[in-house]
């Protein structure tokens, strides 16, 4: 039986240039879907999952990150003095317990795989672990990480979450090379980074979670460049195919949203506001009058 997942790894060491002038003095995984940060969205999956520990590779200027997850003592005084109990203790509530955060640099943006062996000193030399990228926001009434974690449970090895793409898009992705597929869960006997519509083994694509062996940690210290110059996270998992680690995808339940992309992030905003019942029925008007509009 594996050992439990306990620790997240949280690469955020990018520059969000996607989204620039708004991320020019602002770290991008600060930026709201209705009223809460991308980054708190992430370490509440995780937290719901059961994750204890969240592990931030951060850069430069975005000490904000391990901020928001502190006490901001004037502003609790502040709107406790004021009566705004509710306020308050959605504030505190985002707070994990002391000793849970924690944060280490990327000094320079050598790549996803480089990001995450950033960690390593962290993570134990047997222990798997997770790794969420915040910008994949998804609605799930189970965590997807949490989901990722009991596949994992089940079958060992690396897990990560997977969603079939159009093929003309699989240039954009890790592909899977997929050896078996129950509709569920796919396993994979290899997996190329961003391959060629002509080239890609499959369309079943790796997004933005990922439950891993604490082997790839230890060839992620090994391997080097790859894809684009960097350091891929996608050839530290495939190169622990050798050593028989075995690899799945897992087709999880819910609705990823793509907020490194601006579409994907306004979307994003309108499905997290339809859910909430003191905007549904306002936003819901707004959109049909905007789009009857066109």
């Amino acid at each position: 039986m594996s050992k439990p997942v306990r620790k997240a790894i949280f690469p955020v060491a990018g520059l969000g240039t996607r989204f620039l002038p708004a991320t020019k003095t602002m770290a991008k995984e600060m930026l709201p879907v209705v009223d809460k940060p991308l980054i708190q969205y992430a370490v509440e999956e995780a937290a719901a999952a059961g994750i204890e520990y969240f592990i931030f590779v951060t850069g430069r200027g975005k000490h904000v990150l391990v901020d928001h997850f502190d006490h901001a003592f004037e502003l609790e005084q502040l709107l406790d003095s004021r009566g705004k109990t509710d306020a308050l203790a959605d504030l505190q509530a985002a707070i994990p317990e002391a000793g849970r955060v924690i944060s280490t640099r990327q000094h320079n943006p050598l790549g996803l795989g480089h990001a995450v062996w950033c960690a390593r000193a962290f993570i134990g030399d047997d222990e798997p672990f997770a790794v969420i990228l915040p910008d994949d926001l998804i609605m799930a009434e189970t965590p997807a990480i949490g989901q990722l974690m009991a596949a994992h449970a089940e079958v060992g090895g690396n897990v990560v979450a997977a969603i079939d793409v159009p093929r003309d898009q699989t240039n954009k992705y890790g592909i899977l090379k997929v050896a078996d597929d129950d509709g569920r869960l796919a396993r994979a006997d290899g997996l190329v980074e961003k391959p060629q519509p002509e080239d890609a083994p499959s369309t079943l694509s790796i997004i933005g979670r990922y439950v891993l062996d604490a082997r790839v940690m230890q060839r992620l210290g090994r391997i080097g460049e790859g894809s684009g110059g960097e350091i891929q996270l996608t050839d530290g998992m495939a190169a622990t195919l050798d050593d028989g680690v075995p690899f799945h995808g897992l087709r999880f339940e819910g609705t990823r949203f793509d907020c490194g992309d601006k579409v994907g992030f306004l979307q994003a905003n309108l499905a997290f506001a339809l859910q909430r019942p003191d905007m549904r029925d306002a936003v819901a008007g707004f959109v049909r009058d905007m789009a009857a509009g066109l």
